[in-house]
C-alpha cells in the first residue's frame, strides 16, 4: 500500500464530511423510494416523513448539550 503524504491526507480527510453529508441523503431518498418512512431530527423536533411527501412532528426534542473540546459529560442512570 502506497504511504500518503500528509497534504494528500489532508485533503481526503476534508472530504469526509461532504461524503458523510452525500451518504445520508442518497440513504434517505432510497428509504422513502422503498415505501418506508424515515424519522429524523430537524430545527428541534423528531419528524417523521413518509413516501408520500406527509410528514408529522413526533416530539419536540430538548436542546442540544453543549461541550467545549476534550470535556467529558457523564451521565448518570437511576
Amino acid at each position: 500500500m502506497k504511504k500518503l503524504d500528509e497534504k494528500t491526507m489532508s485533503k481526503r480527510e476534508n472530504r469526509i464530511p461532504q461524503l458523510a453529508e452525500s451518504a445520508v441523503k442518497q440513504a434517505r431518498s432510497k428509504t422513502l423510494a422503498s415505501g418506508r418512512s424515515v424519522i429524523e431530527a430537524v430545527n428541534g423536533k423528531l419528524i417523521e416523513s413518509r413516501p408520500d411527501g406527509t410528514s408529522t412532528v413526533l416530539k419536540s426534542l430538548p436542546a442540544p448539550t453543549h461541550v467545549v473540546v476534550g470535556q467529558k459529560k457523564v451521565r448518570r442512570v437511576s
